[in-house]
C-alpha cells in the first residue's frame, strides 16, 4: 500500500475505503452497542455499504462529505475510520467523528489519526474549522477531542434519547 506523507505517521496511515473493507464496515456500523454515539437507529445492510463504498471515490465537494479507514503500520490491520461530515467549503468548516476499534483504544491511534485528518483540514481543504458532536456519557471521544486542542463551545441538553433517559450533546471546535 502507499500512503501520501500527509495523511499517515509513524503509526498509522489513513486511506480512502476499499471494496475489501465492507465486512469491517457492516460489522462496526450494525454494532448497536455503539448506536447511541453514531445517532444511528437502524442496521445497514451490505447492499447499502457496497453501493456507499461504489460512491466513496466521489469529490467531498460533492457528496459534503469523507471517509478515511485507519490502518495500524504495526499489526497491518485496520482498526477504525476517520469521517468527515458536513462538509462547508463555503464557511470553511467540517464535522469529524472517529471511530477506533476497542482493542486498539486508548493506545495513542485515535489522537494520531485526528492530528492526521486536522492537518490535511487545514492544508488540504484550506478549513478555518472543524467540529463534533459528542455526548455527555462518551468520556474517552471528549477527552480525546479536548486532547488535541478542540474548545467545548456548547451543550444540547437532554439532546439524546436512550433507554436511561436523555443524555447532553457537547459541541467542540478546533479553530485553526
Amino acid at each position: 500500500m502507499i500512503y501520501h506523507s500527509i495523511l499517515e505517521t509513524p503509526e498509522i496511515a489513513l486511506r480512502a475505503i476499499e471494496p475489501e473493507d465492507i465486512e469491517l464496515l457492516y460489522r462496526w456500523e450494525n454494532n448497536s452497542e455503539v448506536w447511541i454515539i453514531s445517532s444511528t437507529i437502524a442496521p445497514f445492510s451490505r447492499d447499502i455499504l457496497k453501493k456507499y463504498i461504489e460512491n466513496s471515490h466521489l469529490d467531498i465537494y460533492s457528496i459534503k462529505q469523507l471517509r478515511l479507514m485507519i490502518d495500524c503500520k504495526k499489526t497491518k490491520n485496520t482498526i477504525g475510520a476517520i469521517d468527515l461530515y458536513n462538509f462547508d467549503p463555503h464557511n470553511r468548516r467540517t464535522g469529524v467523528g472517529i471511530f477506533v476499534e476497542p482493542q486498539f483504544s486508548a493506545q495513542g491511534y485515535g489522537e494520531k489519526s485526528l492530528r492526521c485528518v486536522l492537518e490535511y483540514c487545514k492544508d488540504v481543504l484550506f478549513l478555518d474549522q472543524v467540529y463534533s458532536e459528542i455526548t455527555s456519557i462518551n468520556t474517552p471521544s471528549l477527552e480525546l477531542f479536548k486532547k488535541v486542542g478542540f474548545e467545548t463551545n456548547g451543550m444540547k441538553k437532554s439532546w439524546i434519547k436512550t433507554p436511561d433517559g436523555y443524555i447532553d450533546e457537547y459541541i467542540l471546535q478546533y479553530i485553526f
